[in-house]
């Protein structure tokens, strides 16, 4: 059974993340992670200490990919739980010559443990709904090819298109709002709250 004080350590969980992350605190950003965790992302699958040099190399380039969060539900079974948190992700780049903006919306899915008296993320892995592609001057549209447009999966095919444009190696099948990917990723999360192993 899971009690108010857990639900809000967790909850301040997965905000600090949101915010650090934006941020570019990375030494705070650590904090929300077990070491042996992972990130899963689109265009990034490794450890946090992976994900923080990555994303701060690309910072360093002119990446920009912000966060929003919407409400979060949580679901505990002694040191585990499991998360879901409404969120967007905003990221602007050049498309086809043309700065854009995409903005996508989904879910972050959290496998979350707490060690040592402390809950932090083990395992991050969002789920991609739906996203759009808008051009920051609407003077300007860009022309995409509509066939590599369609060879990305629906509930983040804008987003794919701008990261592989920018040079990133996209995950071709992260979950979405229906489907085998998402079923899959919902049994694993039950089996962790009944103790099993997940990587």
């Amino acid at each position: 059974m899971s009690t108010r004080e857990d639900t809000f350590q967790i909850r301040e969980l997965l905000e600090n993340w949101a915010v650090w992350r934006d941020a570019c605190d990375w030494e705070q950003f650590r904090t929300c992670w077990h070491p042996d965790g992972k990130m899963m992302a689109t265009w990034f699958q490794g450890t946090p200490d992976e994900f923080i040099a990555i994303s701060k190399e690309g910072f360093e380039k002119g990446v920009r990919i912000l966060h929003f969060l919407g409400g979060t539900s949580v679901e505990i079974n002694g040191n585990r739980a499991i998360s879901q948190t409404k969120m967007t992700i905003n990221q602007r780049a050049e498309v086809e010559g043309v700065p854009c903006d995409v903005v996508c919306t989904g879910r972050f899915y959290d496998f979350i443990e707490r060690r040592d008296g402390k809950w932090a993320i083990f395992v991050r892995q969002p789920i991609y709904e739906k996203d759009r592609i808008d051009p920051v001057d609407p003077a300007r549209v860009p022309k995409l090819d509509k066939a590599r447009l369609a060879s990305f999966p629906e509930g983040y095919r804008h987003l794919a298109y701008l990261q592989s444009t920018i040079g990133y190696k996209v995950k071709p099948d992260m979950p979405g709002l229906v489907g085998p990917n998402v079923d899959a990723l919902y049994a694993k999360g039950k089996e962790w709250l009944e103790g099993k192993p997940l990587l």
